[in-house]
């Protein structure tokens, strides 16, 4: 198994203070947390891509620049660049930018992100969103495959004989396809022999599952190799204790404040966006959230991976507005008493073929 760490940067009043730290602050935590990931031998690190609501993530690589420029090893993921919205050139040149800068290091998880309001912003047709992620990832990944490419299609401009520059680093980055509810991700990433990227953050681990066999038996269907299916699945925050016990008593003020802050009445009912897991004995004993003592959590991981078979296991330990000192100290525990143990029992080829 590889690990990676994951911020969607958010910036909300704290859950029981109600205190905000300025927006530089919190870009800086984020990136002493990325560096504190480097350093404890985490294989990645990623930032999500926001447009609405209390984020600041507008910008993910412009972000992830700044860690390229502070880290020299781990992997520098998006989680997700909303491909639906942006122009496919602007993608292929500002991250393989990225991609020279760091040497090689980026990856991308392409998606058509999980707010309802960002299409409107971008002036696009919210119904046609799966049309808009089709087109421009697949004219994404022929810039970073070809040159002088002639390319004419519906969302923009037709293109001809257009080479993006720079090209990236050492060939084309790896290209992860984010799945949260749909199907049309795993069809997506199945038809291109690409990975998959299921968030695994909010709904029961059956609806993740359904996601993934669907994008397994696709990807045989259409002809590549099964070994080459990679999966990677999120989680909906992490929160060490030494015992089950302490954890519940520890934390649960703390999380079910976070859940009430982020419910949404009017996506009442709608997947992906409201936790059914309201308090934390449901989130501990069936949430995607680690939250618990290390074997807990250990447990709930092979869990994972027992339905999922994945490579790569995210997490993410900002979610919940703990302080720099307390997430880097939540990553040293994980680094230390659960990551070892997941490693010898989930092996991954991962990076490595």
């Amino acid at each position: 198994m590889k690990f990676q760490v994951l911020s969607l940067i958010g910036h909300a009043p704290h859950p029981l203070t109600g205190a905000l730290e300025p927006a530089a602050d919190r870009l800086e935590q984020v990136l002493a947390v990325g560096e504190a990931a480097e350093r404890l031998g985490f294989d990645a690190y990623s930032i999500g891509e926001r447009h609405a609501g209390p984020f600041l993530s507008s910008s993910p690589s412009v972000v992830l620049g700044a860690l390229a420029a502070r880290t020299s090893r781990i992997r520098l993921l998006t989680g997700v660049t909303v491909v639906a919205i942006l122009d496919p050139v602007r993608i292929a040149e500002d991250f393989a930018t990225l991609d020279q800068i760091s040497r090689g290091r980026i990856e991308l998880v392409v998606g058509k992100g999980a707010e309802a309001g960002h299409f409107d912003l971008f002036g696009l047709d919210e119904g046609r969103q799966w049309d808009l992620q089709q087109e421009k990832y697949e004219l994404l990944r022929r810039l970073w495959r070809e040159e002088g490419v002639d390319w004419q299609g519906e969302f923009r401009p037709a293109l001809k004989n257009v080479t993006t520059l720079p090209r990236p680093y050492a060939g084309p980055p790896r290209i992860w396809h984010g799945s949260a509810t749909s199907l049309n991700s795993p069809e997506l990433a199945a038809r291109h022999g690409d990975p998959l990227f299921t968030a695994n953050a909010i709904q029961p681990r059956e609806a993740y599952a359904r996601l993934i066999a669907h994008y397994r038996e696709k990807f045989e269907e259409y002809g590549h190799d099964p070994r080459h299916a990679r999966v990677a699945a999120g989680s909906g925050g992490l929160l060490i204790a030494d015992t089950a016990e302490q954890a519940v008593e520890r934390y649960r003020e703390l999380y079910e404040a976070k859940v009430r802050q982020t419910f949404q009445p009017h996506l009442e009912g709608k997947a992906g966006y409201n936790t059914p897991f309201r308090t934390i004995e449901d989130a501990v004993a069936g949430g995607p959230q680690l939250i618990g003592s290390p074997q807990q959590i250990i447990d709930k991981i092979l869990g994972f991976h027992e339905v999922y078979r994945h490579d790569l296991q995210s997490i993410t330990v900002d979610a919940f507005g703990q302080s720099t000192a307390e997430q880097i100290e939540t990553l040293e525990r994980f680094a230390e008493e659960i990551a070892p143990v997941v490693r010898k029992e989930a092996p991954s080829t991962l990076w490595e073929d």
